[in-house]
């Protein structure tokens, strides 16, 4: 493969420096799956041994203060810290606090929004966000649950509805199921839930501002995401959702490297109506979709893979398996 470092790098730095130059920016919406981000403390309702300071990794208290602190690092360089961030693999509320409280994170004075899902691992999805910028006034958690397999259990969806200077947009925070034991259609359910919740607030609203952002554990050219949730490229489509992230794809950019090969499972996918065609408000910056990738977040002579806090159950003090996602909207 073409030396990938480099060209994710270069197109980070271009679309950062574009986004950021250019008039008119009013707002950032990010994404980061910041990857077993646990606490010290025992959950027994939950499988998190392994992340006891008696587990398999051996996770202390400097360990967990170490994550904590690298992962602020990275969401402070998302445009020093997006308005609107999804985040998930994140064990509890505990955390969460403490990412924003302790941290530089703390000058933003981020809110959260959070529940815990039914997840066996018990990782979550979250909300963080800028009150000054977004008030959210409704919450949902949407489950995701299989008839056929009553014992199954994943991550709930979380679905916020705020204003972002005055006009309605609706947030929705994913994780779909992984791709451990071929769980190809537990993602096709996920889609189709998701879509039908999306397709009752089109009857209600066809140019409804709605962003879907999350590890959807399919690329952007995967049944789920183009043919279910029906998220593409296609312009002034009331049923399409426009993918900001299927253009990077395209380019051969990813988030993740898995089985040896990068994908963009990390996506942040929007309705029609933050097209510059269809918002007389705000709406998304074309071309503004980034993936971040500082040299500092990703493995030295390993093609750019993400630096992650454990590789091969090795501790390296790293970040995430991830790399975050981000779009800007502008007036």
């Amino acid at each position: 493969m073409i030396n990938l470092l480099s060209l994710l790098l270069s197109i980070t730095a271009v679309l950062e420096s574009r986004a950021q130059s250019g008039k008119g920016i009013v707002g950032t919406i990010g994404y980061y799956n910041v990857e077993n981000l646990f606490d010290t403390e025992d959950d027994i309702k939950i499988n998190d041994e392994e992340f006891l300071p008696g587990g398999d990794f051996k996770w202390d208290q400097k360990r967990y203060e170490s994550k904590i602190v690298n992962i602020s690092n990275v969401i402070d360089i998302m445009a020093g810290g997006p308005d609107i961030l999804g985040l998930s693999e994140i064990e509890n509320r505990k955390v969460l606090e403490d990412l924003i409280q302790k941290t530089k994170l703390a000058r933003h004075k981020y809110q959260i929004v959070h529940f815990d899902s039914p997840d066996r691992r018990g990782v979550d999805v979250a909300l963080l966000y800028k009150p000054s910028k977004f008030q959210p006034f409704n919450v949902e958690r949407i489950a995701l649950t299989d008839p056929e397999e009553p014992r199954f259990r994943t991550r709930d969806m979380l679905w916020v509805s705020g204003l972002f200077m005055q006009d309605t947009i609706h947030v929705v925070v994913n994780h779909w199921p992984s791709r451990w034991g071929g769980k190809t259609d537990k993602r096709k359910l996920a889609a189709e839930l998701l879509r039908d919740k999306i397709d009752k607030v089109f009857e209600k609203n066809k140019d409804a501002k709605i962003v879907v952002m999350g590890d959807f554990n399919d690329d952007p050219n995967n049944k789920s995401i183009r043919k279910i949730l029906k998220a593409g490229i296609k312009l002034n489509d009331d049923e399409c959702l426009y993918n900001t992230s299927l253009p990077t794809f395209r380019k051969g950019y990813g988030t993740l490297i898995y089985n040896g090969v990068w994908n963009l499972f990390d996506q942040i996918i929007i309705s029609q109506g933050l097209l510059d065609s269809r918002s007389e408000n705000y709406h998304y910056k074309k071309d503004s979709f980034t993936v971040v990738a500082d040299d500092w977040m990703l493995e030295k002579n390993a093609g750019g893979k993400p630096l992650r806090t454990f590789n091969a159950g090795a501790y390296k003090g790293g970040y995430s398996d991830h790399l975050p996602v981000l779009i800007y909207l502008e007036q």
